[in-house]
């Protein structure tokens, strides 16, 4: 269903108890609402909870802002590495305020929030900005956006950057979005071939926007760090890191308690084994486990 907020039309799902504590799930960069495994969504609704996700702005079936224009990714890259102003239609902020709108138009006064990679920064800076609205904030292979913490492995990066294919172009977005996956997903629990073309195609044939994920990754690069905000942080957190993960590597998260603590806040953090930057499903209820605990503790 579609909801208003902030301005734009949101895509949302959800499941479980209407009545139920809510727990609000945000997806990362360039990806939709269904990159939250079923499965993963399923065990969150059975441990007595109502389940949210939906897709963020630019991205699945929620508002596209074509009318901005599509940035141009080399140059802003250049820029970024410069350390020179990056130039961005929107913002990290923007993307939690349009969250805070979904809450709204939805009537959930206070949610228990879960955000993955952009996801988690999007759930950082809601916490900070309507922090009674959020009961507890957890942060999955997420980061405060420190140029100081490790980056991405060359092939990571090199996956990230590969020119996307042409809107309408399925095969050449299927083929690119499986070697993407491919190269940041778990090496200790990867999916079959069989398996992973089904997730990606059911993501591709969904919807496929590159100039929305073109205008995300700008959103992060223009928001910087974050690492200020994130020291305000006073919701009880809870980091979640893959040791594999190639792409926000596990040191990123572990800057994000860190960061939390040092500014007098509370946040644990935990170093899942034999995870990358996905959700392999003999992990995910260990991942789901953390999460309802997390929650249940601060109700």
């Amino acid at each position: 269903m579609k909801v208003s907020a902030n301005g734009l039309e949101l895509e949302c799902d959800e499941r479980g108890d209407p009545g139920a504590p809510v727990i609000l799930l945000i997806m990362g960069l360039g990806v939709q609402s269904i990159f939250w495994p079923e499965r993963f969504c399923d065990l969150l609704a059975g441990a007595g909870f109502r389940v949210i996700r939906f897709d963020n702005r630019d991205a699945g079936l929620s508002t596209k802002l074509d009318h901005l224009g599509t940035p141009k990714i080399a140059i802003e890259a250049i820029k970024y590495a410069l350390h020179l102003k990056v130039k961005a239609p929107y913002r990290i902020d923007d993307m939690a305020r349009d969250t805070l709108g979904l809450m709204d138009a939805l009537g959930v006064a206070r949610a228990h929030v879960v955000g993955a990679s952009m996801g988690g920064m999007i759930a950082q800076n809601l916490a900070v900005m309507a922090p009674g609205r959020v009961a507890s904030l957890t942060s999955i292979m997420s980061t405060t956006g420190s140029r100081k913490l490790p980056q991405p492995t060359a092939q990571a990066r090199k996956a990230l950057m590969m020119a996307p294919a042409r809107e309408g172009d399925i095969p050449g977005a299927l083929m690119r979005l499986m070697k993407v996956l491919r190269v940041i997903g778990s090496k200790s629990h990867p999916m079959t071939d069989e398996e992973l073309r089904a997730y990606a195609e059911r993501q591709v044939r969904r919807s496929h926007h590159p100039a929305g994920g073109a205008r995300q990754l700008v959103a992060i690069a223009a928001s910087g760090d974050r690492t200020p905000v994130v020291r305000k942080i006073r919701v009880p957190t809870l980091v979640i890191h893959g040791d594999e993960d190639p792409l926000v590597r596990p040191a990123c998260g572990e800057a994000t308690a860190k960061a939390i603590e040092a500014g007098g806040g509370q946040a644990r953090f935990l170093l899942v084994r034999g995870m990358a930057h996905d959700f392999p499903a003999p992990l995910q209820q260990q991942v789901v486990d953390a999460i309802v605990a997390h929650a249940k503790m601060h109700a």
